[in-house]
C-alpha cells in the first residue's frame, strides 16, 4: 500500500471535517428534545427521524450530522451541551478523523471524555 496516498486521503478528510467546524462550540445551539428530522443530504436511505430524548436515537443522530452534516446542519442540528456530555462516548463511534478535528479545535471536549486506554 502506497503511504504517501493513505496520507494524502487523511488530510483530504481532515480538511473536509474542518472546513465544516463552527468557529465556537456554543455556536451549536440546535434542540435539546423533541424530534428531529434530518434533510435528505445528510441521510439519503433509512431512518431519517430521530428522538433526541431517547439517548441511543440521540448519539445516532449525532453521529450522522457530524459525518455528513454541512456547517449550517451542525449549528442547527447539533447542541453545544448534548455534544459535550455525549462525547466521551460518541468520540469511539466516529471516524477517527472526526475525533481529530474536534478535539482540536475544541479541546474543552477533551475534558469531557476519559483518557483513551484502549483502542475502538
Amino acid at each position: 500500500m502506497d503511504t504517501t496516498m493513505t496520507a494524502s486521503r487523511a488530510e483530504v478528510l481532515r480538511d473536509r471535517y474542518r472546513s465544516r467546524l463552527p468557529e465556537r462550540l456554543q455556536e451549536l445551539a440546535g434542540p435539546i428534545e423533541g424530534d428531529v428530522a434530518l434533510p435528505l443530504h445528510i441521510v439519503w436511505s433509512g431512518r431519517t427521524s430521530y428522538s433526541l430524548d431517547r439517548p441511543k436515537s440521540r448519539m445516532t443522530l449525532y453521529r450522522t450530522v457530524l459525518a455528513e452534516g454541512l456547517r449550517e446542519d451542525l449549528v442547527t442540528l447539533l447542541h453545544h451541551r448534548l455534544l459535550a456530555e455525549q462525547w466521551p462516548v460518541l468520540r469511539r463511534l466516529i471516524s477517527p478523523y472526526i475525533r481529530e478535528v474536534w478535539e482540536d479545535a475544541f479541546p474543552e471536549l477533551l475534558r469531557s471524555a476519559p483518557a483513551d486506554t484502549t483502542a475502538a
